[in-house]
């Protein structure tokens, strides 16, 4: 560190989006946030977790690069997942999916 410029900041030209090890670094932060509240990582797939609740509801959420799908039977828990994910990461909920790329017709 130069004498006098201690108190200076750097500012970055690339945006951290842009940079190659951002998607990393965002699945990285993602997988501990899950795993904190207690979901666990499918050993098969790494896009893929779940969580078993007490009442025997159970919640899958399937990851495509920063596009999420959520499913289970009890909706109140999606919505508290939801609640959730949004105090940690800045999200749009796109609502229901009407379809579901190379699924079906």
């Amino acid at each position: 560190m130069e004498a006098g410029k201690e108190d200076l900041v750097c500012r970055f030209k690339n945006y951290l989006y842009r940079l190659k090890q951002s998607p990393r670094q965002w699945y990285k932060q993602f997988e501990s946030f899950m795993i904190q509240i207690g979901y666990r990582r499918d050993e098969h797939d790494c896009c893929v977790y779940s969580r078993v609740f007490d009442d025997g509801h159970m919640i899958i959420l399937m990851l495509y690069v920063y596009d999420m799908l959520i499913a289970c039977r009890d909706m109140s828990k999606i919505k508290e997942f939801k609640r959730m994910l949004s105090l940690e990461f800045d999200v749009k909920d796109l609502r229901f999916a009407k379809k579901i790329q190379g699924m079906g017709d």
